[in-house]
């Protein structure tokens, strides 16, 4: 048993660990091209987040080292082996309906609230603070420790690409942006895009018999919905051309939807007809089932009006395909195994305009039990029936980590250490820096019976899991670098 009192360690830096998490959730780090430029590839908040990261590590006597933007590093201790911890600065879009600022960073009622608070900035600060004991305690070390910080964790991991290709792996390590107690294994991860031109819709067949028997008498003028692949849309809006006899029945037959499917939203009389707006619930793509996918939904209704051709084929291929449709099973990829779950389609942005090519980006997560191979022709040859081509944007396989590897067993004897509880290894959808690692798995911050608020409004982490993560992983560095 290790004689430090981590947990007091981390008591003593209390007031310095909370200030500089907030200090560093204020920094709007979304994604934001038009502000990229040379050695801020994602733009200038992202930039800020990393520099910011850097030198506080910097501050603390580690060496740091900024990858042209993409990335940085922290390193301390001596050896040939090196331990790393891969953390990202970057967050997604805060969306609406916040109850206070996104970026206030503000603790109410012992929770700090911002986006990124869970997912992965406070928890890279717990690493940063976790490292910044062991230094200051002047601990024996025999491994290198690296504090690894990307940048674009959120959309195409480019950051970690450019990262390795300048820079070593490392022997082992852990990324803190899961679950605790310790997760070992997660589902292959797809980034797909289902695009028809006006060609390939003009090509079905029968259009032309269709055209002239089916053409309904208001036309989709627009429809979007969504703002990330790995996001549940949580806002959708459409436009359509009708009349106003039509707007009229079409308004009271949407109060009636909004009702009985229990979602909120309102519609707005325009210059042309009609424009609808619906309200979802956003959570993380992983588990689409617990939220309500805005664009799915408004979708399903718009069948209940008279829509052109191509609307029409829009909206019904929605619904017979992606409206509930979480595990793929309409498309013929319905997956699932014991040890990693099932395979999940999550449907994150959706995007019409008339006369315009239409785009479906998917984010579809698989398990080991099912190859990419396998799955991917049957999503392919479906779609094509419908005049859709299906392209491949990112595709990451799936990640496991030996349960008996030292690695797993140190993290596991860790937290039992430090909570007096069981480490039960997890399996999970998500995909996390874990997987970018030879060898590496996800370690927290989210305990067991917490609320998991990553990607939805109010985000939040309570300051005292900040303290006891921090804790964890103090000790957890500690114990895989000293010998």
């Amino acid at each position: 048993m290790n004689t430090i009192n981590w947990q007091q360690e981390v008591e003593k830096r209390k007031d310095e660990l909370i200030a500089t998490t907030q200090r560093f959730l204020q920094i709007d780090s979304v994604l934001d091209p038009d502000t990229a430029g040379e050695g801020a590839p994602f733009g200038r908040g992202v930039q800020a987040a990393l520099q910011f990261a850097l030198q506080t590590c910097e501050d603390a006597g580690m060496t740091v080292k900024n990858i042209d933007g993409y990335a940085g590093h922290a390193e301390f201790g001596q050896g040939d082996e090196c331990i790393g911890v891969l953390s990202h600065v970057d967050v997604v879009p805060p969306g609406d309906g916040w109850t206070i600022p996104p970026f206030a960073a503000e603790i109410i009622e012992g929770k700090i609230i911002a986006r990124g608070a869970l997912d992965d900035k406070g928890p890279a600060m717990a690493a940063i603070f976790a490292a910044k004991i062991i230094k200051e305690l002047e601990l024996p070390l025999q491994k290198r420790v690296r504090l690894i910080f990307g940048t674009d964790e959120e959309s195409g991991w480019d950051c970690v690409k450019r990262y390795f290709e300048s820079e070593e792996m490392p022997t082992m390590g852990f990324t803190p942006d899961a679950d605790f107690p310790l997760i070992y294994a997660e589902k292959g991860l797809t980034h797909l895009v289902l695009r028809q031109t006006n060609e390939s819709f003009a090509q079905l067949t029968n259009l032309a018999q269709t055209a002239s028997s089916q053409e309904g008498t208001a036309k989709l003028l627009s429809f979007h919905a969504g703002m990330r692949m790995n996001m549940v849309p949580e806002t959708a809006e459409a436009e359509l051309a009708c009349s106003p006899e039509q707007a009229a029945a079409w308004t009271e037959a949407y109060q009636l939807y909004l009702e009985k499917e229990q979602c909120r939203g309102h519609f707005t009389q325009t210059e042309k007809g009609i424009a609808f707006c619906l309200q979802g619930v956003s959570v993380h793509g992983m588990d689409p089932a617990k939220g309500v996918n805005a664009g799915a939904y408004l979708a399903h209704f718009l069948q209940k009006c008279d829509l052109d051709v191509r609307g029409r084929a829009f909206v019904d291929f929605i619904t017979s395909y992606l409206f509930q449709q979480h595990d793929g099973e309409a498309f013929g990829i319905k997956a699932e195994d014991r040890e990693m779950g099932a395979l999940t389609v999550n449907p994150g942005i959706f995007h019409y305009i008339a006369d315009e090519d239409v785009r479906f980006d998917l984010n579809i997560r698989y398990p080991h039990s099912i190859l990419f191979e396998q799955w991917k022709p049957r999503l392919e040859q479906a779609a094509a029936q419908h005049g859709y081509v299906l392209e491949i944007i990112t595709h990451k396989k799936p990640h496991r980590v030996d349960p008996a590897h030292p690695l797993v067993t140190t993290l596991q004897r860790v937290y039992t250490e430090q909570t007096g509880e069981k480490a039960e290894l997890l399996a999970i959808g998500g995909g996390t820096y874990g997987r970018a690692l030879d060898v590496g798995v996800a370690f927290g911050p989210l305990f067991p019976g917490r609320q998991d608020t990553a990607h939805q409004r109010d985000e939040y982490l309570l300051v005292e899991d900040l303290l006891k993560a921090t804790a964890i992983y103090a000790q957890a560095i500690f114990e895989l670098a000293k010998d």
